[in-house]
């Protein structure tokens, strides 16, 4: 009997990990749409594979000491900062060349995609830190499958973009701007 209640732990981890990887496959596929090369898809994807492991990491070991307040606000910061990414985008895209675009290719860019892609995967560590959640396995999970994911966003978005020339960046604007909504609901 006790090995179902390591595989019911198990399949709740994989779960957990696959809802927060869609964040990054959904923001992957907004990213992709602006245009990114190979290299700036495995930068980016292991950029955020690192970020969904050591913010889950964070919040786990934050949740012990916090309230469950933190976690709203963490959300709630991260659907700020991708309203503001993808207005920008769409500005940019709208306005043409004579606005500087979000560059996801700089460090500072990466961080800050991983980041806003990465701040629930901290909530969520929060209240997993609250529960004693078998610590390393889940962390090595979110960042297993948000790297993964992020892959799969990115290269879909970059196949996609494409076939819809200049207005891709304008596209992943908007989806980046409905993820905040989203966050902010």
């Amino acid at each position: 009997m006790e090995w179902h209640v390591a595989a019911g732990h198990m399949l709740t981890i994989v779960i957990m990990a696959v809802a927060l990887g869609m964040d990054a496959f959904s923001l992957g596929v907004g990213i992709g749409l602006r245009g990114v090369r190979k290299l700036d898809v495995l930068k980016l994807s292991s950029m955020i594979a690192l970020f969904h492991v050591l913010m889950p990491l964070a919040g786990m070991f934050t949740g012990q000491y916090v309230s469950v307040l933190l976690g709203g606000v963490a959300t709630s910061a991260a659907g700020g900062l991708l309203l503001l990414l993808g207005g920008h985008m769409v500005y940019s895209a709208l306005r043409g060349e004579s606005v500087a675009s979000f560059n996801h290719r700089t460090l500072w860019g990466m961080l800050v995609f991983a980041l806003s892609v990465s701040v629930d995967a901290f909530s969520v560590g929060v209240s997993l830190g609250m529960f004693s959640a078998h610590m390393l396995l889940t962390v090595m999970m979110f960042g297993f499958f948000g790297g993964v994911m992020s892959v799969f966003g990115l290269m879909l978005g970059r196949r996609v973009s494409r076939s819809l020339g200049g207005y891709g960046e304008a596209c992943g604007g908007v989806i980046l701007f409905a993820f905040g909504l989203l966050f902010l609901i």
